[in-house]
């Protein structure tokens, strides 16, 4: 699926995450600013690239900037981003859950 418009889910409260997704051309690129992100950087992208893919989104720049959050609250963070991105928040893809 295509990317309709600049979308962001999350705070930069402690224990959350704040995804930023775009327009992109070139796959999917993850911008990630963590200050844990040499222990679980790879993890952090990984679940994010997963999410995306589950939504069939393949071009994408996403900015994540993490405060501690779990890997479920970054699921979770992701769905929403990606649900207003698409513009299908008023009728999500349950299935991808």
């Amino acid at each position: 699926m295509e990317i309709k418009r600049t979308a962001i889910a999350g705070t930069l409260e402690s224990s959350d995450i704040q995804i930023m997704l775009s327009k992109g051309t070139e796959g999917i690129q993850v911008t990630l600013k963590s200050d844990v992100e040499k222990q679980f950087g790879d993890q952090i992208r990984k679940v994010i690239t997963s999410v995306l893919k589950s939504f069939n989104i393949e071009n994408a720049k996403v900015t994540a900037v993490d405060k501690g959050a779990l890997d479920c609250v970054i699921k979770a963070r992701t769905i929403t981003a990606s649900q207003r991105a698409l513009e299908i928040a008023d009728s999500p893809e349950w299935e991808v859950l």
